[in-house]
């Protein structure tokens, strides 16, 4: 049967809730993991089976106690002092920036290559485990379902500015220039000014300090870092400028096209992750729905909390994807070790080994470890 938007009169606490087909497709998805696995075996029968695999669920669909104790296990690693040295990076003052000095160190060989999708896949278990670890976090990391807000992302309790959620927009700074993504030379789209520009104005991370970056960030507003590498101390507010011209860009019928009319992981990767003249497309999209160094900066990206809820989102998919045809997709990857091949390197295998370097402190793992959220370290499903 064709699958198109379901609408399924499902009364909870009297709504009537309208299941996408992105969701979907990540439930039959879902359903033919189960087949596989019970056809063919657990990929690591002896660290995750169904009796001890987790769920990670949208952030509306966590309990207020659950918010406030992922909220509060994030400021923990906020406060915590920072393992990366100051003679490697003088801004990282924090466990928090440990992570965002790994992604800032890392850009240029996990993006827009053959690891994109598996070294973040790695990198958001290890800040889920961090914040496990180290700051009492009792739950595991949610997603941010994009097409569910794409009209009105400010009504998200993701990001609605209450108690609850990771701040809301900026405040609004009137006489601001489009950005030009990706730069003024290459401008495929022209990204408006949106309904913020300036700091979080409310929420639990109105006071969150921004310390490394930018390095190339479109906000021409934003103080340069003191080090060419982006890694020198300059402390800052977290700044968000939401955009529904790039929300649009995460509508369901995107998502859901990119699942079903991408026949292998090149076309894959490419159409979600590189714009073209007109269309941010859903990876970028998803970026700029927030603006700020989240979304301007891809090296300084992390610095914002909502990146570990939007590259959550990311996997969700990719997850998707595989799970419509296991036995093809869970080994594929396409791509060199370089971002977008420059410098000229040779194709990524599935045996290359992934880091998050020394100061994050995981043992490193290959692209295969990654291939399925029920092997290597993982044992992970979605809900």
């Amino acid at each position: 049967m064709r699958l198109t938007v379901v609408v399924i009169a499902a009364i909870i606490s009297g709504v009537v809730t309208t299941v996408l087909e992105s969701d979907a497709l990540a439930a039959r998805g879902l359903s033919n993991l189960k087949l596989h696995v019970a056809r063919s075996g657990y990929p690591s029968p002896e660290t995750c089976t169904w009796k001890n695999v987790v769920r990670r669920r949208e952030w509306s669909r966590l309990k207020r106690s659950e918010k406030l104790n992922y909220i509060e296990a994030v400021q923990c690693l906020g406060k915590k002092p920072a393992k990366t040295p100051a003679a490697i990076a003088a801004g990282a003052k924090t466990r928090y920036d440990d992570f965002v000095v790994t992604h800032i160190q890392q850009s240029l060989t996990v993006h827009g290559n053959g690891n994109f999708l598996s070294w973040h896949r790695f990198y958001m278990w290890a800040f889920e485990q961090t914040l496990r670890n180290e700051c009492g976090y009792k739950g595991y990391q949610p997603y941010y379902n994009w097409a569910w807000w794409a009209e009105e992302p400010q009504k998200s309790p993701l990001l609605d500015g209450s108690d609850t959620s990771i701040s809301g927009d900026g405040a609004y700074v009137a006489g601001r220039n489009s950005a030009c993504v990706t730069n003024p030379d290459h401008c495929f789209v022209e990204v408006q000014p949106g309904t913020g520009g300036g700091c979080v104005k409310s929420g639990p991370f109105k006071n969150w300090k921004v310390n490394l970056g930018p390095i190339q960030n479109l906000d021409s507003t934003a103080p340069p870092n003191p080090s060419p590498d982006g890694l020198g101390y300059n402390p800052r507010c977290i700044k968000r400028d939401f955009s529904t011209q790039s929300s649009h860009e995460t509508r369901d019928e995107f998502v859901a096209d990119l699942i079903k009319s991408s026949a292998n992981i090149s076309a894959f990767q490419d159409t979600l992750q590189n714009p073209e003249p007109g269309r941010l497309r859903i990876h970028l999209g998803g970026h700029f729905t927030i603006g700020g160094d989240a979304g301007t900066d891809f090296y300084n990206s992390p610095s914002d909390p909502y990146f570990w809820f939007h590259h959550t989102m990311v996997d969700r998919i990719w997850w998707t994807w595989q799970n419509q045809e296991i036995e093809k997709r869970r080994y594929t990857i396409a791509g060199t070790l370089t971002f977008l091949n420059i410098p000229p390197s040779r194709n990524a295998t599935i045996d290359d080994i992934m880091t998050m370097g020394e100061y994050i402190d995981f043992p490193d793992i290959t692209i295969a470890n990654a291939s399925s959220t029920l092997a290597g370290p993982f044992c992970y499903i979605y809900e």
